[in-house]
C-alpha cells in the first residue's frame, strides 16, 4: 500500500550493516506527517481525487554528507510548512544496505516515514557536486523507477533535480523529468501548487500534461521539451524546442529562480540535529546570498548573482530561535564570503555580546585575506576556542591571482597573517588550484615560497617558531556559467606532476619546511569531475555503463576508480565515433579549449549572465585583467539584475541586536525546554 512505513521489514536487515543508525530517523526536529494530510478533491469529472501533494527530497550522498546540508533542509521545513504537502528525507544508502535491498526484495525508503520512494509524487534530487551522478541511478533502481525518464509511468514519481550542479542538466538529461534552476524555496511551492491543480483537474494529460503545466506555469526545465543536434565533426550544431512543445508555449530558454527577500524565508528554523556523526554538527545560518567578486573560476558565485543580505536583526532571530531548537553550542555564519557582509563587525559582536559567558561560538568559513581583520577574528573567537584561519589565495603568484580575479595581492596576505599571529593565532591554512589557465610551473611552485614568506612572518611577529602554515592544493575543474567555461583542462598527468613539483620544493626548504603542512589531492577524480561539469546528453551513456560496472560514491576516495571511468567513456565513445564519425574521448571533452562561437550544452540554461560579457571577462584573463566587484564600483553589465528585475540588496540597515543578559543555568532549567538556550533572554528595559 502506497504510503504504508515498511520500517519493520528494513528493521530485519539492519543488524546485518554498518552505521544502522543513519536510516532510523525520528531525529530532533524531523517531521513526520499524515500521508493524506490533504485530504481529498472532487475533479471535473466528479471523481474524488488526492489533494496531498508528496515530495521524497533526495541528497545523493550518504547520511553523514547529506544531513546538514542547508539546501535540503531549507525546502524540508518549506514544504512541510504548506498543510497539504508533505514532504520527507532520503540519502544514498551504503553499498552493504543496497545489497540486502536487492536480496530482500525492500525498495529504498525515505528516512522520516520509512515509505517506498516509488510512491511519492516527486522525488527530488539536490546535486551539489556532478560526482554524485551514480548515486541517482542507483537510488532510482532501488526504488523500483525505471533509470530513464522516457520509461516511466503516470504513477512513477517526477524526478525533479535543483542544486548548483544542475545549472547544466544535460550529461543527467535522460535520467530526470524535470529541473529548478536557481533558488529553490519559492519554485518548490510553485511547483506543488501545478501538480495540486493537475490532481484536481483529473490528472488531464497524464505524465506529459503535468510536465507541460510544470514547463510553463512553474518555470521548471524538462529535458525531453528540448532536442539536440550534432555537427560532422561532433560538437553540438543545435539545441531547441521539440514541435509540441513550442506549440504549447514552453520556453526556449529556461531561466533561474532567484529568491529577493531573504528576511522573508528564515529558513531553517528548526534545523535537524543528526543522531549520527555528520560532516558539521553546527547551527548554521547564511547571512547573505550571492557574490560579485568576480573570480573567474567560481561557479558558486556567478550562478548565485545578484547579492542579497540578510539584515543583522534577521540573523540575531535566526540564530536565536535555531540554538533554542537544537542545543548546539556553534553557529557557523554562511555564505560564499561572509566577512563581505556589509555589517559582519555588528553581527560578530552582537553575537558574542548576546551569548558571552556561554558555550555558544561563532565561525565563518574561509575568508578572503581583503576582507579580514583582527577585530573580526576577535569577536568570533571571544566564546569558543582560538583555532586555525583559513584564507583562499587560490593562485601561487601574482600574475595568476590577476587571471582568475583575485584581486588580493602577496603583501595584502603578509600583512594579514602577520597581525593574525602577532594576536595569538598559531596556525594559518592556505587553499591554492593547480591547472588554472596559462598556469606555468613557476606559477604553482610560487605557493612554496608564499609558504615560507608566511612562516617568516609569523615567527618575527609572534616571536615564537611553533607556528604553522597548511598549503591544500587541488585541481582546477572548469565549471558552465563561468568566464573559464571556454577553458582547457589540465590533464591529470600534469596536474599530479605540477603537484609533486611543488611537494618536493617545500620539503627541501630546510628553514621552513617543516612547519609546512601539505595536502592535495591527484588530479584524476577532477577530470572526470570535468567531463560530468561541461558533457553533453551523450555523456549520461557513460554515467549509466560506470554504474553498471559498479561506479558509486565517487566523490568518496575509497570508491572512486578512475581506471572504471576511463574504461567505460573509452567503449561509449568508440561506439559512437563509429556510428557517427566522430572523434569524441575523455580529453575531447575536457582539455579541449572551446571556441567563442561553440554552442555550449548549457546555452538554453539562463543563469542571467550574458555569455558575451562571460567571453569578455574569458579574454580579459588571458590578458591579465582584473574586474572590481559591482557591489562597490559601477555595474559591468554582466546581465543579470536587467535579466531577472531585481538588483543588489545590501546593507547597512543601521540596525543593532537587542543587548541581552546572560541567565544563571540553574534559572535556565526552572525556566523549562524552551528557554534550554542559548541561555539568554532579552535585557528588561
Amino acid at each position: 500500500m502506497a504510503g504504508q512505513s515498511r520500517f519493520d521489514e528494513l528493521e530485519r536487515l539492519l543488524p546485518q550493516v554498518s552505521k544502522p543508525v543513519q536510516y532510523l530517523g525520528g531525529e530532533l526536529n524531523s517531521q513526520h506527517k499524515d500521508w493524506n494530510c490533504g485530504g481529498y478533491v472532487t475533479t471535473p469529472g466528479g471523481d474524488l481525487a488526492e489533494a496531498t501533494v508528496r515530495w521524497a527530497l533526495m541528497y545523493p550522498d550518504a547520511y553523514e554528507v547529506g544531513l546538514p546540508n542547508q539546501g535540503l533542509m531549507i525546502l524540508y521545513e518549506v514544504l512541510n510548512e504548506r498543510p497539504d504537502v508533505l514532504a520527507e528525507r532520503a540519502y544514498a544508502v551504503w553499498p552493504d544496505l543496497a545489497a540486502q535491498l536487492r536480496a530482500s526484495g525492500l525498495p529504498q525508503l525515505t528516512v522520516d516515514g520509512h515509505r517506498a520512494i516509488s510512491g511519492f509524487d516527486v522525488l527530488g534530487v539536490s546535486f551539489s557536486t556532478e560526482l554524485n551522478y551514480t548515486n541517482l541511478l542507483e537510488a532510482l533502481d532501488l526504488s523500483g523507477i525505471p533509470l530513464r525518464a522516457a520509461a516511466r509511468g503516470e504513477d512513477d514519481p517526477i524526478v525533479l533535480a535543483g542544486g548548483h550542479a544542475s545549472f547544466n542538466p544535460e550529461p543527467v538529461a535522460a535520467f530526470l523529468d524535470a529541473v529548478i534552476i536557481g533558488d529553490g524555496e519559492e519554485a518548490v511551492l510553485l511547483a506543488s501548487d501545478v501538480i495540486a491543480a493537475w490532481k484536481a483537474d483529473g490528472r488531464p494529460g497524464g505524465r506529459t500534461g503535468l510536465l507541460t503545466r510544470l514547463a510553463v506555469g512553474a518555470g521548471v526545465y524538462v529535458p525531453a521539451f528540448y532536442e539536440v543536434s550534432y555537427a560532422a565533426d561532433g560538437r553540438i550544431a543545435a539545441i531547441g524546442l521539440t514541435a509540441e512543445a513550442a506549440a504549447a508555449g514552453v520556453p526556449p530558454r529556461v531561466g533561474k529562480h532567484t529568491v529577493t527577500d531573504l528576511d522573508q524565508w528564515p529558513y531553517p528554523k528548526a534545523p535537524i540535529v543528526p543522531i549520527a556523526e555528520t560532516v558539521h554538527e553546527r547551527m548554521s545560518v547564511e547571512i547573505f546570498r550571492g557574490c560579485t567578486r568576480g573570480c573567474r573560476f567560481c561557479q558558486a558565485g556567478m550562478i548565485t548573482r545578484p547579492v542579497r543580505e540578510r539584515s543583522i536583526t534577521g540573523i540575531g532571530e535566526m540564530v536565536e530561535r535555531g540554538l533554542a531548537a537544537t542545543g548546539y553550542e556553534e553557529v557557523g555564519l554562511l555564505s560564499l564570503s561572509s566577512a563581505d557582509h556589509s555589517e559582519i563587525t555588528g553581527i560578530a559582536r552582537g553575537l558574542a555580546d548576546r551569548y558571552e559567558g556561554t558555550s555558544t561560538s561563532l565561525s565563518l568559513p574561509s575568508t578572503r585575506v581583503d576582507a579580514f581583520n583582527i577585530e573580526l577574528a576577535n569577536e568570533l573567537s571571544r566564546n569558543g576556542r582560538r583555532s586555525g584561519l583559513t584564507f583562499a589565495p587560490e593562485g601561487g603568484s601574482e600574475r595568476m591571482r590577476r587571471v582568475i580575479n583575485k584581486t588580493v595581492s602577496e603583501d595584502d596576505l603578509i600583512r594579514t597573517v602577520t597581525a593574525a599571529y602577532a594576536a595569538g593565532w598559531r596556525q594559518v591554512k592556505l587553499y591554492f588550484m593547480c591547472g588554472l589557465p596559462t598556469e606555468t610551473d613557476e606559477d604553482v611552485l610560487g605557493i612554496a615560497g608564499l609558504a615560507a614568506r608566511v612562516i617568516a612572518a609569523g615567527r618575527e611577529a609572534s616571536g615564537a617558531r611553533d607556528i604553522r602554515c597548511t598549503v591544500s592544493i587541488g585541481a582546477f575543474v572548469p565549471k558552465p556559467h563561468t568566464p573559464f567555461q571556454w577553458a582547457a583542462q589540465l590533464g591529470p598527468d600534469e596536474v599530479d606532476a605540477r603537484l609533486r613539483r611543488l611537494r618536493d620544493a617545500i620539503r627541501a626548504d630546510r628553514r621552513y619546511g617543516r612547519s609546512i603542512g601539505f595536502r592535495y589531492h591527484d588530479g584524476r577524480p577532477g577530470q572526470i569531475e570535468g567531463l560530468l561539469s561541461r558533457g553533453d546528453r551523450r555523456v549520461g551513456e557513460i554515467i549509466e555503463a560506470v554504474w553498471r560496472d559498479g561506479g558509486r560514491f565517487d566523490g568518496w576516495n575509497e570508491h572512486f576508480s578512475y581506471e572504471r571511468w576511463a574504461r567505460q567513456a573509452q567503449a561509449v565513445l568508440e561506439e559512437m565515433n563509429e556510428a557517427r564519425g566522430w572523434q569524441l574521448s575523455l580529453d575531447w571533452y575536457t582539455t579541449r579549449e572551446r571556441t567563442e562561437d561553440e554552442v555550449l550544452p548549457w546555452d538554453h540554461i539562463d543563469s542571467g549572465l550574458d555569455k558575451e560579457w562571460l567571453w569578455e571577462d574569458w579574454q580579459d584573463a588571458l590578458d591579465g585583467i582584473e574586474r572590481d566587484d559591482c557591489r562597490w564600483t559601477p555595474c559591468t553589465d554582466c546581465g543579470v539584475c536587467p535579466a531577472l528585475g531585481t538588483g543588489i540588496e545590501i546593507g547597512p540597515t543601521g540596525g543593532t541586536l537587542l543587548p541581552l543578559t546572560v541567565l544563571r543555568r540553574e534559572d535556565v532549567a526552572l525556566a523549562g525546554p524552551a528557554a534550554a538556550a542559548p541561555w539568554c533572554r532579552p535585557a528588561a528595559s
